[in-house]
């Protein structure tokens, strides 16, 4: 076993230390393309340390997601010796284990973002590495502009700004340039020769060609070598692990020893954790993820990875406001990313399921998020930052103006912006958002202090009126993390009967509401959520979220109540928070969204799928194959023409 010492010494990026250290010295903006094992990460900010970099500053990494900020923070104190929360420590949402005495800190885009609304300019921190940066989510976009526009204000000042990037891979010239042609260091990683194989002929069914493909390696190589499968989505995997289970047991196939299991990020953590653990001896280990296992995580044992060349992605529509879930094909840069997970440990093999041709036509690089996806949260987070044109902000990709435009309109009808007179001239004329200063009002003010979507923030801020906030608190802090439900493939019908007990008639909120009350009464069971199929990882992690968000209302100084049994005023509460997500039943047994007319339909598995109330709101429109309501809720019409009266005579709301 290394030490220690013997094992950092022998991370590739130790070789280039000295030339990083002194590049990143001359430059405000460095960036660094490190492949995946170099070591960028968890060496880098210890070198900038070790080097007197910070000062009597902090050093801040940003992380794509929460697991990565916190199993970083601990691995990086582990190897300098010192206690996580002092020297090394970490921030996510709902989480702060850091001090005064920190000097590399670890967290999630979004809570330096937040860290912005109060201190603009960053000034606690040193220097700023943006890690991950090609995963290129919403807060990492806002990010860069941000970042850079306070290091553009304190380059005059006696304590500048460095800005590092790091990516295992991305458009460097695009980002150079950005970053006012920024230099790109590199940093070799220890990748083995790939051996990338493509379909002869392109595949209409790539589940199926994924199968075959597994089953010809092994039965042709020997058990040595782990396998990684490439599929988009929970019931596509649970579907392609259950065909091989049952392939594998059958005798009559004559396979050796094959253990299978998913990876995706719906699942219970201990079952994620089973992919990192060896298989057996004798045995092949199998595993069928998404787009999870692209970069985040790195199993060991793969030597063979089988890409389908598809992810699932969400697409935001801001005309309808709908969120359209499908399969799309890769980028190239996934596809490389994907194919180098066969070579982290020894010379590997990938199958793409897809032909040269087709390879070469896909775009270079993923859409980023910020121009797929619902722009609320964003235009919010800026409007706090007092960027009030949000129309001229540094985006490095800029979304589009539709979508700028729907997002302040969105805050405009929850109250939470002035400045826009007429949204007809608005909408024909979109250059006029460019030369209107948009600002927060009061309510906008405080809906900022909360870590929510923005209708989530209001309907907290709206509860303690409703007599309610004790039960709206616990149903945010439920919608604001993963599903709490578990089921299984094989045991549905079962997963269904045994929560049955909470399933109330008015609806999936309400159901929440009654599991988060039963799983506390429980004094958080593990046999309670075993017994009832729930994810108790993230009920824990609902409880959490509670107590913080509760923190968040005692400062703003809102009335506790509790409406106990009576549920009437949790429903107005949340109709008054989603009145723009109504739908009304019509006459055929259909469904239409009231503000684009939108045909829809309850997915099923909410707790009305068998039912047709006349009036419903629902949390989040996605389209599969058909455009479903999620988390619906029963409403009486009345209600929402109270709380937005010419908004439903604009968008002919029946007399239901």
């Amino acid at each position: 076993m290394l030490s220690l010492s013997t094992f950092r010494k022998n991370l590739p990026v130790f070789q280039v230390k000295h030339h990083l250290l002194t590049e990143v010295t001359k430059v405000p903006t460095a960036i660094i393309m490190g492949e995946t094992g170099s070591g960028k990460t968890t060496q880098i900010p210890q070198y900038l340390l070790e080097r007197g970099m910070s000062g009597a500053r902090q050093i801040a990494v940003t992380q794509p997601r929460r697991v990565a900020a916190i199993s970083l923070a601990q691995r990086v104190s582990k190897e300098m010796g010192v206690e996580l929360g002092k020297e090394v420590g970490y921030c996510v949402r709902f989480e702060d284990v850091s001090s005064p005495r920190t000097r590399i800190r670890f967290m999630t885009d979004g809570m330096l973002l937040r860290e912005t609304l109060l201190d603009p300019l960053l000034k606690r921190y040193s220097v700023v590495i943006l890690d991950e940066a090609h995963e290129r989510t919403v807060q990492t976009d806002i990010l860069f502009g941000v970042v850079k526009g306070a290091q553009a204000k304190r380059a005059a000042g006696s304590h500048p700004l460095k800005v590092i990037v790091m990516s295992a891979t991305m458009d460097v010239d695009h980002f150079s340039s950005y970053f006012n042609n920024a230099p790109v260091l590199y940093v070799e990683g220890r990748h083995f020769p790939v051996q990338v194989l493509h379909s002869a002929q392109p595949q209409s069914d790539y589940l199926f060609a994924s199968l075959v493909t597994l089953f010809e390696i092994h039965k042709s190589e020997d058990s040595v070598g782990d396998v990684l499968i490439f599929l988009t989505g929970q019931d596509e995997i649970e579907s392609a692990v259950r065909m091989i289970r049952e392939v594998v047991r059958n005798p009559d196939h004559g396979l050796s020893k094959m253990v299978v299991l998913p990876l995706y990020a719906a699942l219970p953590s201990h079952l994620q954790l089973r992919v990192f653990e060896p298989a057996p001896p004798g045995c092949r280990k199998v595993v069928v993820s998404t787009n999870i296992a692209e970069t985040s995580v790195t199993i060991s044992g793969i030597k063979y990875v089988i890409d389908c060349g598809r992810v699932k992605a969400k697409i935001h529509n801001p005309s309808s406001g709908l969120d359209l879930l499908r399969v799309v094909q890769t980028s190239k840069e996934q596809c490389v990313q994907r194919t180098g997970r066969a070579g982290r440990e020894g010379p590997g093999v990938c199958f793409r399921l897809f032909t040269q041709r087709e390879f070469e036509m896909l775009k270079d690089n993923t859409v980023p998020e910020i121009q797929r996806c619902n722009l609320a949260s964003v235009v919010l987070q800026l409007l706090g930052l007092n960027i009030t044109r949000v129309m001229n902000f540094d985006f490095i990709d800029p979304p589009s103006e539709e979508a700028i435009v729907g997002a302040v309109e969105e805050l405009h009808q929850l109250a939470a912006v002035q400045g826009v007179e007429d949204w007809q001239v608005l909408k024909s004329k979109r250059h006029v958002l460019k030369e209107t200063d948009i600002k927060l009002t009061a309510m906008g003010r405080k809906m900022l202090a909360y870590p929510l979507e923005p209708r989530l923030s209001k309907a907290l801020l709206l509860a303690s009126e409703h007599g309610c906030l004790e039960e709206v608190l616990s149903i945010v802090s439920v919608l604001s993390v993963d599903t709490v439900f578990v089921n299984p493939a094989n045991k549905k019908e079962e997963a269904n009967s045994a929560r049955e007990k909470f399933t109330s008639s008015e609806g999936d909120h309400i159901t929440l509401l009654n599991i988060f009350r039963a799983y506390k009464a429980s004094g958080e069971s593990k046999q309670f959520c075993e017994h009832h199929y729930l994810n108790r990882r993230n009920l824990s992690t609902a409880m959490n979220v509670r107590k913080q968000l509760r923190e968040t209302c005692a400062r703003q100084e809102l009335e506790f109540n509790s409406c106990g049994r009576v549920t009437t005023g949790i429903r107005k509460c949340l109709a008054a928070a989603f009145f723009m997500n109504a739908a009304e039943l019509q006459k055929e047994g259909e469904y239409l969204t009231v503000a684009t007319r939108e045909r829809v339909c309850i997915h099923p598995s909410s707790v009305l799928a068998r039912c047709k109330p006349a009036v419903l709101i629902y949390t989040e429109l996605v389209k599969t194959t058909k455009c479903y309501m999620r988390d619906v809720s029963v409403v009486d019409p009345a209600w929402l023409m109270d709380v937005a009266t010419s908004y439903f005579k604009r968008k002919r709301l029946a007399d239901t």
